[in-house]
């Protein structure tokens, strides 16, 4: 079980949520962050935060969009210590953020200079057909032909790719929590909260 909770005497918690395309993530993050009065911080909102508002970050990071490249590591890491920095006690719940152990590291680093540290990595374990099974319904209610089983699939594998050394990096912490995934919404909302306390 994680220990950091009991170490930040000040108030702060930080939670990171993961898990594979078609686990449910957003929902639980938006019930997470509601539940425990954190701040739930998407990279994808930071984004198009900043490039609605045309930041200097915002600039950057929409001439790099529009290259069709992704948006470096150190942008990301700027967008997020720029959302950390007003915070205190700092209280959040990342979604999307970090992405790779270089990421988890500078998020350590941005959270230690504000005398916190990351609680828990929770981890939303799905079954792969499951998971097939709900892309695949949510694409053809969107009319979306993008999503069939073999993209879907093939979506999966990069996942576990690439989240595989960040999975590697919380367990060596002592980070990681691992939440099954299936069954009703309250059902998976309530295990995360069990997990956590």
């Amino acid at each position: 079980m994680p220990s950091g909770r009991q170490d930040q005497a000040d108030g702060s918690e930080v939670l990171l949520l993961m898990g594979p395309p078609g686990a449910g993530k957003g929902t639980q993050a938006d019930r997470l962050a509601a539940s425990r009065g954190v701040r739930k911080l998407s990279t994808g909102d930071m984004l198009r935060f900043h490039v609605r508002r045309e930041t200097p970050l915002g600039e950057r990071a929409k001439t790099i969009m529009e290259a069709g490249d992704l948006v470096p590591d150190d942008l990301i890491i700027a967008m997020v210590n720029s959302e950390l920095l007003p915070m205190n006690p700092v209280r959040v719940l990342l979604d999307g953020f970090p992405r790779t152990p270089g990421q988890a590291e500078a998020l350590d680093d941005l959270l230690g200079e504000r005398g916190a540290t990351l609680d828990a990595a929770v981890v939303l374990d799905v079954d792969e057909d499951e998971l097939v099974r709900r892309l695949v319904g949510r694409a053809r209610e969107e009319g979306r032909s993008d999503d069939n089983e073999t993209t879907v699939r093939k979506r999966m594998e990069v996942y576990q790719q690439q989240t595989r050394p960040l999975i590697e990096y919380y367990v060596s912490r002592g980070r990681l929590l691992h939440v099954d995934g299936m069954g009703s919404v309250d059902e998976v909302t309530r295990r995360i909260e069990e997990v956590l306390d």
